[in-house]
């Protein structure tokens, strides 16, 4: 991994917790499988992160519960870069 990341993902229901954290480069991070998660660029240069993904179900998750919900809130950053908007909607 090179850069620096803020990441996180949201647990499910019904606690929707957010557990996020910044990593750089020579951290790791894992995302549950099938949970809500992020990624945003918060340094200086390109980041560039290696991923791994499987297929496997491990139930149902609310989207608008977990993104809009989440305990901690997700950051006003995270969510306008994710959904093109301007911090003021």
């Amino acid at each position: 991994m090179k850069g620096t990341l803020y990441v996180g993902f949201v647990t499910s229901n019904p606690d929707n917790r957010l557990i996020s954290k910044v990593i750089c480069q020579g951290d790791m991070f894992v995302f549950p499988v099938g949970l809500i998660h992020f990624q945003l660029n918060v340094g200086n240069t390109p980041a560039v992160v290696i991923a791994a993904l499987s297929s496997q179900n491990l139930g149902v998750i609310t989207i608008a519960n977990a993104v809009f919900g989440s305990k901690p809130p997700i950051s006003v950053d995270v969510l306008t870069k994710a959904f093109q908007v301007d911090k003021n909607v």
